[in-house]
């Protein structure tokens, strides 16, 4: 089942948290702006969609990983 969450990260020190939380997790992860398409746990990838609302995809589920999806949720 797949996950979806649109977030906005702004610094880089929340793309490092983010990818951080991302890399614990066993499963695939998908930022997506537009037509561009970054694995989550790549942190250039990451950087370069900084200050854009961006939607994650999840292949699966981790509490921790949740947790980091709220505080960057897009109201």
């Amino acid at each position: 089942m797949e996950a979806r969450k649109l977030i906005k990260l702004t610094a880089p020190e929340e793309a490092q948290e983010f990818v951080k939380a991302a890399s614990e997790c066993d499963f695939d992860i998908d930022m997506r702006f537009n037509k561009v398409i970054v694995d989550a746990k790549s942190f250039l990838g990451v950087l370069s969609l900084l200050s854009h609302p961006v939607m994650i995809f999840s292949q699966g589920s981790n509490s921790e990983f949740e947790k980091m999806l709220e505080k960057y949720a897009v109201a």
